[in-house]
């Protein structure tokens, strides 16, 4: 007798849409494209909106042919999809070559024209560290990728809301002809959230710059913008205090030490621009700029710092003292700030008291982190001091470095510290703490 009972269905045959799609979203694209072979169901399943919203391109200096697989499958997949693309990153490792920049340039055209033509929906874009100003770049190409990048801005302009060029390192002109074109076809841009950290090239007085005022002003709902501290004076704060107070949360500011940063800022610009963004938090980070005249000119009291970070790079000199900083500067910030980082080559002074005393005075502080030149009991007095709830802190990160190739009696004393205070850095807090030798 014949079994004429049908074949028993796997699960997946009948797991929701919405299931499919959750499972689907964790795919890469050669498994995305194995999957829409398995049945009607999947490839229909595949061809949702949902799942083409986000996508990465990576184009890599030297390729693997995975890479170059990698990177045709991508292409492919954002141009058959281009309707439903919201978020689009761009990701530009090792470019080694004028040819590599060539092919780079010849591209990214062809898929912006794509995108003009078939998507409407675009409002993230994020293009990363395109070093701009490298000699990989043959000025033809060069004017011809700005050019090109600029229509497109042009084109995206009514709909982008996210905008990301950080290390696109171009002149102040092209800086400003880019920022520009967001806002050519209204005369103002309404974009939320730009980043153009390391946007323009090294050593360049932005601040001073009239053009890039004019521009800036054009931003008239800003709620998150990064930039460099060569970019600020009071003529820009005075722009956003006017434009974009309303709507401003967020001002992320890096100063880097080949950056200019000796211009004079008053207070009562930041104080303007405080009073008439109320929401405004303002984290600064500072690369190798340690010296405390040059700290003292730019942490002005005026300023609602959330979030410091200072970084040596482990670099060390004399005149980098950190006492004064920790005792004088940041004290004042007492009510505000919230998260502190510290990168330093100390081998020169000792800082444990000076940095627990900053720690218990900022009464809002949540998160630390130091690589320095410490003694391992400074982490047990600092623990000591949130057992007893003298300071609120969540997050304890601390890199402690040594002179010496062997920690292991440092460490002994580490996991005695850590089981003394094991229930609190368990149930309370998230917390690393390493011994570094620095030799």
């Amino acid at each position: 007798m014949e079994d004429d009972s049908k074949p028993e269905q796997s699960p997946w045959a009948h797991l929701p849409d919405v299931c499919l799609r959750h499972v689907f979203h964790w795919l890469d694209d050669r498994d995305r494209s194995h999957a829409t072979l398995v049945c009607k169901k999947w490839n229909w399943a595949m061809h949702s909106g949902s799942l083409w919203r986000s996508r990465t391109i990576t184009f890599c200096g030297q390729p693997s042919r995975e890479d170059t697989l990698e990177l045709q499958s991508a292409l492919w997949y954002v141009k058959k999809f281009a309707k439903y693309l919201v978020c689009l990153e761009i990701r530009l490792w090792n470019p080694y070559n004028t040819a590599f920049t060539q092919k780079f340039q010849v591209t990214l055209r062809g898929l912006f024209s794509h995108l003009v033509k078939y998507n409407n929906c675009l409002v993230s874009l994020s293009i990363k560290y395109l070093a701009l100003d490298r000699l990989i770049w043959r000025n033809v190409v060069r004017a011809q990728f700005l050019k090109n990048l600029a229509t497109f801005l042009k084109r995206m302009s009514k709909r982008l809301d996210y905008l990301n060029l950080k290390g696109a390192r171009v002149t102040l002109e092209e800086g400003c002809e880019l920022l520009n074109s967001l806002s050519c076809l209204t005369n103002e841009s309404f974009l939320s959230e730009i980043n153009i950290e390391d946007f323009f090239s090294l050593h360049l007085p932005v601040y001073s710059s009239t053009l890039f005022h004019q521009t800036m002003s054009k931003f008239h709902s800003l709620v998150i913008l990064t930039f460099n501290y060569n970019c600020i004076s009071d003529d820009l704060l005075n722009i956003l205090a006017e434009h974009s107070a309303y709507s401003l949360c967020t001002l992320n500011i890096k100063c880097h030490i080949h950056d200019p940063h000796g211009q004079v800022i008053q207070g009562v610009s930041w104080a303007n621009l405080a009073k008439r963004a109320p929401k405004l938090n303002v984290n600064i980070f500072f690369e190798r700029v340690m010296r405390h005249d040059h700290l003292a000119r730019i942490l002005l009291v005026e300023i609602p710092v959330r979030s410091i970070s200072l970084r040596s790079c482990y670099f060390t000199h004399p005149d980098w003292t950190l006492r004064p900083t920790l005792t004088i500067l940041l004290p004042v910030y007492w009510h505000v700030l919230q998260k502190l980082t510290l990168e330093l080559n100390n081998d020169h002074e000792l800082l444990d008291d000076e940095l627990l005393q900053l720690i218990l005075s900022c009464k809002r502080m949540l998160f630390l982190k130091v690589w320095a030149f410490l003694s391992v009991t400074f982490v047990e007095r600092l623990l000591q001091n949130r057992a007893e709830g003298k300071c609120i802190l969540t997050t304890i990160k601390v890199r402690i470095y040594t002179a010496r190739q062997e920690t292991s009696e440092e460490d002994l004393l580490l996991c005695n510290i850590y089981r003394k205070f094991k229930y609190l850095i368990d149930s309370e807090l998230n917390y690393f703490v390493i011994t570094y030798p620095m030799v």
